[in-house]
Parts: structure tokens; sequence; C-alpha cells
């Protein structure tokens, strides 16, 4: 390693330490990362005269009545990043501190610009918030992108079925409208690292997060490193199957291409199932309404939990299902933390406790079974965070 490499690693590191451990001296930096106290005094200067850094106050004095130590404190407004969460429904978008605190956010429906152009939209909502905050433009690191399909580490998206995109080279036209650097993954894998960073999965190293919404995926994190497959597609848990007499019985996705588990537990597949039951049962309340439109999941849980035996029925068929799922999952992986998100969790007071119920009597060992705590937020913080992970700058300690 070169003078110059060891001099970033070790600036790298005392930055790390001042986010991690601040308020704290040089004196204790020095005596934490075993590096001499004039290297990190000089190190910090340079930390402090790039604005990363910064001084405040004054420290307790020693117990030999010594001068008190300045105490250090990581700039968390030094730079921005900008977080997007591209979704078949919505896009949204934040701008972050490098403590993921959201300083702006804004959101548009993505149908309305998928053939007009979603990336000149983007950039015009990047531009307004810029504007409306104040924030300068200069300070902008870079974003990060999260997107609903598979992608590749090269910046082209696979394909994306609610986007209606197939191979399409997504960084290569974002850079026409943006001019810093911008990092894409898959939606769940992104939300994953949000959950991480600053979610119920902070300090653990090995996470699942899974995403239970019209479909149903996973993001998988093994040693900290984000575990993406040979094709990136590791992760679709949405393919399992938890019933194979239903697979025997000649099985039909819910969507075309869409695997066995999001096909019977789904938000979709629940209210189909609602709408096919209630309707075979005239006497229901609900008879009328489900012949002339589809009902939905959500409305399947809002009556289960008044104890409508059709709705439970069917919500504790998903359930059981997405347990299995579950259970499969973690016997593989061995997980520290089970993150689960999406649009199904929002009823997670309902679901939890049953889901917990099968999982901890199934699983041979156990494993910690939480919801997500960014809930909407995880996929922007989730591209923050990535952001932060993949780019080559003195705040990658990766």
């Amino acid at each position: 390693m070169s003078i110059n490499e060891n001099k970033m690693l070790n600036k790298k590191r005392i930055l790390q330490c001042i986010l991690e451990h601040a308020p704290i001296s040089r004196a204790e930096i020095a005596g934490k990362m075993k590096i001499s106290k004039p290297t990190v005094s000089l190190l910090v200067d340079e930390l402090i005269q790039e604005k990363w850094v910064f001084e405040k106050g004054i420290g307790d004095s020693t117990s030999q009545g010594g001068r008190r130590p300045i105490h250090l404190y990581f700039n968390e407004k030094a730079a921005y990043i900008i977080g997007t969460d591209i979704g078949g429904t919505k896009v949204k978008m934040v701008i972050s501190d490098l403590n993921g605190n959201i300083v702006a956010s804004s959101s548009f429906q993505t149908e309305h610009y998928l053939n007009t152009g979603l990336l000149k939209k983007m950039a015009k909502e990047i531009g307004v918030m810029i504007q409306k905050n104040g924030i300068d433009q200069q300070m902008i690191l870079g974003m990060g992108v999260g997107v609903p399909g598979v992608t590749e580490t090269t910046g082209i998206v696979v394909e994306a079925p609610s986007l209606n995109w197939i191979r399409y080279p997504f960084i290569k036209e974002a850079e026409r409208y943006l001019s810093f650097p911008i990092y894409m993954d898959n939606d769940v894998n992104v939300a994953a690292l949000g959950e991480q960073w600053l979610g119920n999965a902070k300090h653990k190293e090995n996470v699942l997060f899974i995403a239970i919404g019209t479909g149903i995926g996973s993001g998988i994190i093994i040693h900290n490193q984000l575990y993406r497959g040979s094709s990136n597609a590791a992760g679709e848990m949405g393919y399992m199957v938890t019933d194979k007499n239903d697979m025997k019985n000649e099985f039909k996705p819910i969507f075309h291409r869409y695997g066995y588990l999001e096909s019977v537990a789904g938000g979709k597949a629940i209210g189909d199932k609602l709408t096919k039951l209630v309707i075979q049962n005239p006497d229901h309340p609900l008879n009328e309404q489900a012949k002339l439109e589809e009902l939905t999941g959500e409305m399947a849980f809002t009556l289960a939990k008044k104890g409508d035996e059709i709705a439970l029925k069917v919500v504790d068929e998903a359930i059981e299902h997405i347990a299995y799922g579950i259970i499969n999952a973690a016997s593989l992986l061995n997980p520290e933390v089970i993150i689960l998100g999406g649009g199904v969790l929002k009823s997670s007071e309902f679901i939890l406790p049953k889901l917990r119920e099968i999982v901890d009597h199934y699983l041979p060992s156990s494993v910690e079974l939480n919801i997500s705590q960014l809930e909407e937020d995880a996929g922007v913080l989730g591209a923050v965070s990535l952001f932060i992970r993949e780019h080559d700058s003195i705040i990658n300690f990766s």
C-alpha cells in the first residue's frame, strides 16, 4: 500500500470513529485506533478543513485537572445525497444528509411520465427540491436508485415488468439529465440496505428483508454484503413453492410470469380469493359489491380483524404460506433478523403474531422477526445507503 493510500485509509477510519463515537477527542481517537497522536491531529485538521468534521464545546477536565479536550463531531450536513424509489405506481424522491435525515421529498405518479420521460421528470423534481430548500448544488454527492426489477451492476435494468422495461440502459439515460454519479439496484435489495443502515436491522451483518405486496421479493445481506446471485436475481422468494399439491393441479400464476408464493399470498391474490368466496356466499354483506368489482387484500384484512369468517379463512391461509416461505428461507440463510415490509404488512399487528407462532414452531433455530422500521421510507433511504456504499468517497466505510 502506498503512503497516500495508507493516509486515506487512516483518514476514513478516523472519520468512521468520529461518526460512531462522537463526541470524541483527538486523544481518545489515538487510543482507540492505536495511531500516534500527531498523525491523528494532522488528519483531523484535514477533515475539519474539508468540513467532514467540526469541533464543538469543551469536554470534561481530566482527573489530574489537566486541560480539557475539545470534542469532535461528524458533520452530517457536509454533503447531500438523493435517494429515489421507482415503483410501478409512484416514484418517490428525497434529498438526505449523510446521517439519513430527510431534508426534502417529492413524489409523482409513475404512469403519467412512463411514456413521456420518467428521467426528465426526475431531473426536474430534483431541481425544484434543491431550489426550494436552498441547497448548494455542489454539495450533492450523487444519487442512489431502487428499481422494481432485475438489474445489472453495469446500470442496465434487465427486466422491470411494471415499467415495461427490458434491457433498459437506465444509468446511461439518466446521465443525459443528471450530472452527478448514480448507482442503481433492485428495489427490495435497496430497502434491505435502508433497514440495515437506519432501521430494525441496524448493527446486523446477516439480514433477510422480505417485501410482501402484489408480488413477494427479498433482499439478502450476508456478512454485510448484498447477495445478488449469479444473474442478479437472488431473493425472488415469490417463486417458492409452499404447496406441492397445488402445483400438480395445473397451477396458474396470478400474473404472467409471477411465482407460486406471490400467487397465493400476495396482496392481489388475497383480494382475488376473497372476491371468489364472497360471490359464492349470497348472505355475505359484500356479495353484491364482489359481483361488480374485485375486493382488495386490504379489505380482507379489515374484515378478518372484525371476525369475518370468510376473510379470516383467506387471510390465515395466506399467512400460512408466507410462514412456510420464511421457514424455508431462514433454514437456508440463517439470518440474524428477518424484516418484513410491503403493503400487506400494513396489517402487521394482525399478521406478525400468527407468523411468529408458525415460524417458531417449525424453525430449528430462533430468528428475530420484525416489521420494517422505515416503512414508506425504506426504499428512498436505502437508495441513499446504496450510494454511500457503492461510491468511492471518504464516507464509504465498507
